[in-house]
């Protein structure tokens, strides 16, 4: 009996033990996953109220039943002296939280169906039927401004344009709203069921632009200011012409007039940049000219007296933009409002004082916060450190700001600060359940010489579990553009990579934006020359300050200029086991004349391809496609009309005509964008996409199954 009682207990403590290490394996943090995108929370657009004691800000999240995302207001005290909590709720989407100049109620946008505007003081008494709004048969409702009082009660539809709103700003007394919405000759066609039955769904075009990636194809509306009184939903149209688009309204101080941006040449949809800025009375009426320059002019916001206008514009073609200073009554040349400014400011705001500036860009890998001193016209930068700031708000009675920030192993949340960037706080722990279940990898920085001996920032994530004296594969990733940036930001498909046990090399070549104007057009003319040499010499640092990669397993992947970078690389260099190239550029010439910018590459190239025909032949991956023995995997989306769903197809029969081992992957209803805002199942498919061809190619595993067989 004492025997077997004893080896009762041994067992049963041998199961207990097993229990507990069971227990404590599942608490261990994991690596993330393509599909821990369903559980993100995203936080975008915060708004300080005017007592500046709440900040309204937009959550996303991923309904993974419906495959879309939804969109919710939510409030935060900015003493913290409560947890965040949510202010609309809808099974639409509700955005764009702005509060009304007394602070009494928040607009936002909103295409939830049917609802109607009761009579009260802020609303008046109009009744809107349930079906305006909604655009042709069957087509889905559009946003329109609602408004929810913050005493309570239910959200009020202000607006009641057909065609919706895009954007809107209140007026500095409260009673009106200017407002984005389109209009054009289709809405006099009629609406009935029958007049759109019969309606011609044929498009005609006379101008070359009649497509752009994000809305796609044309029609005959074109976008123009509206003047909303808040009390009835009144609304007058205040601009108007066919050939042009207005946006970006602001109001005077005194709310007599808007300023807007609008393309008034005439030449807009014939690849004319040269945006302007203008002024109007609120009422409508005669316009007045602000800017000055041939080229885009963008961005005006009034001084707190009125008397001036600040914006952003460009000398030359595809100069960096500088910040000019011009007479609220135009007829006067602008004058630069800072000197030495060799970044690309962004969300411009006056101080209450009118004495600065502040202004939000990219530099060297980072996204922040910098002030102009309109007396000295000398800039200071405000936000610092590894991460990426954006959508800075001001209210100037508190002395405060409120932002989003991220880095590279959080997703953004909000941050509050004096305007001088002292005294900041952190008021959301969005995504901090997830955070805890989750071991994300270290990004290490570091700085080699590209060509010319330039300077040239890199990345280097390693892989999780990452263990001394061990050999890993790599992962070279190349960012789009080459207009833009890679840097302290936060990056699902590296952190993905890197829980599969892959390094991830990502750089800064020169076509990057955040380090000058030389820096960025040092591309030109020879897009696949010293910027392949950047990223190469890149490739070659990664291996010699890091002697665990392996550099006999090593991939290759980027979309848009990156995926054009993968292309030309597979034709110059046979370093790589696999690639995976996404909404990529393969032949130039048929490019230009295909994508939604035609004859876009002209500043890149010195001229259109009539002028320079072999060189833009040169410079296409096509080709070398002879070349290439790197098993290549080619992800393009159907409806992709700034990089043609054609460049992918040649690309893909120009390497199996070769004896690639090549797959092409389309993706039904995407764009461009598919890698950023595409449906999200079709997001994470193009993920574990990626995740087979490598697991195939650089790991060699002859059982990995492609996402559409699992």
């Amino acid at each position: 009996m004492r025997l077997s009682f004893r080896s009762f207990s041994v067992s049963a403590l041998a199961a207990c033990l097993s229990l507990v290490a069971v227990a404590a394996l599942a608490q261990q943090p994991r690596g993330i996953t393509a599909e821990d995108y369903y559980s993100f929370e995203f936080l975008s657009d915060p708004h300080i109220s005017p007592d500046g004691k709440l900040v309204a800000y937009v959550v996303t999240k991923v309904d993974r039943a419906q495959n879309r995302r939804n969109s919710s207001v939510w409030l935060a005290a900015i003493d913290g002296s409560r947890a965040p909590w949510q202010f609309t709720t809808s099974p639409q989407s509700s955005n764009s939280p702005r509060w009304s100049p007394d602070g009494k109620w928040l607009a936002f946008l909103s295409s939830r169906p049917g609802e109607s505007i009761s009579g009260t003081a802020a609303t008046g008494a109009t009744t809107i039927s349930p079906t305006i709004g909604a655009g042709a048969a069957g087509e889905q409702p559009r946003s329109q401004v609602y408004l929810l009082s913050m005493n309570g009660g239910e959200a009020r539809r202000i607006t009641n344009l057909k065609n919706g709103v895009n954007v809107f700003r209140w007026s500095p007394d409260g009673t009106r709203l200017v407002v984005v919405s389109r209009v054009g000759p289709s809405d006099s066609r009629g609406d009935s069921r029958t007049e759109s039955r019969d309606r011609s769904d044929v498009r005609h075009y006379k101008n070359t632009s009649y497509k752009f990636n994000d809305t796609g194809w044309f029609d005959d509306r074109r976008t123009h200011l509206w003047v909303v009184d808040v009390a009835s939903g009144n609304a007058k149209q205040i601009t108007e012409g066919n050939d042009w688009n207005d946006s970006d309204p602001q109001w005077s101080a005194d709310g007599t007039r808007i300023a807007f941006v609008s393309n008034r040449t005439g030449k807009e949809y014939d690849e004319n940049r040269n945006t302007d800025v203008w002024v109007i009375s609120a009422g409508g009426g005669a316009l007045t000219k602000i800017s000055d320059h041939d080229e885009a002019d963008n961005q005006p916001r009034w001084s707190p007296d009125g008397k001036q206008i600040v914006f952003t514009g460009e000398v030359h073609d595809r100069d960096h933009p500088k910040i000019w200073l011009a007479p609220a009554t135009g007829g006067t040349a602008s004058a630069l409002a800072a000197n030495g400014l060799d970044l690309i400011p962004g969300g411009l705001e006056w101080s209450d004082d009118g004495k600065s500036l502040y202004f939000e860009t990219g530099v060297k890998g980072e996204n922040h916060l910098f002030r102009v001193d309109l007396v000295t016209k000398s800039i200071e930068q405000i936000t610092s450190g590894p991460r990426a700031v954006r959508g800075v708000d001001f209210n100037g009675r508190t002395n405060t700001m409120v932002y989003a920030a991220n880095d590279f192993k959080h997703l953004d949340d909000l941050y509050v600060a004096d305007v001088n960037g002292r005294n900041e706080r952190k008021l959301t722990n969005l995504n901090e359940a997830l955070w805890k279940q989750l071991q994300l990898a270290d990004v290490e920085r570091f700085t080699y010489k590209g060509a010319d001996a330039w300077d040239i920032d890199g990345f280097l994530v390693k892989p999780i579990n990452w263990q001394e004296g061990k050999k890993y594969p790599m992962i070279l990733s190349v960012h789009g553009g080459p207009a833009g940036q890679y840097g302290v930001d936060w990056y699902h498909e590296f952190q993905v990579y890197a829980a599969r046990g892959y390094a991830v090399l990502f750089t800064n070549p020169r076509g990057s934006t955040g380090y000058g104007q030389k820096f960025e057009r040092g591309i030109v003319g020879e897009w696949g020359g010293k910027d392949y040499q950047d990223i190469m010499n890149g490739v070659d640092a990664a291996l010699k300050k890091y002697s665990w990669i392996d550099q006999d397993r090593m991939g290759v992947t980027g979309g848009s200029y990156g995926g054009y970078m993968t292309n030309w690389i597979l034709g110059h260099t046979d370093r790589f086991k696999a690639a995976v190239t996404l909404r990529s550029v393969s032949n130039f010439i048929s490019d230009d004349g295909t994508r939604d910018g035609a004859y876009g590459h002209a500043p890149d190239f010195g001229g259109d391809i009539f002028q320079k025909f072999d060189l833009y032949w040169d410079r296409s991956p096509l080709k070398y496609a002879k070349n290439v023995k790197t098993p290549t995997l080619i992800l393009h989306s159907d409806n992709d009309f700034r990089v043609p769903i054609e460049q992918g197809e040649q690309w893909y029969r120009a390497l199996k005509h070769f004896g690639v081992t090549t797959e092409i992957v389309f993706f039904p209803r995407e764009n461009h964008n598919l890698t950023r805002t595409g449906e999200p199942k079709h997001l994470i498919e193009s993920l574990n996409w990626q995740l087979y061809w490598f697991d195939r190619f650089i790991n060699g595993n002859n059982n990995a199954a492609p996402p559409d067989q699992k």
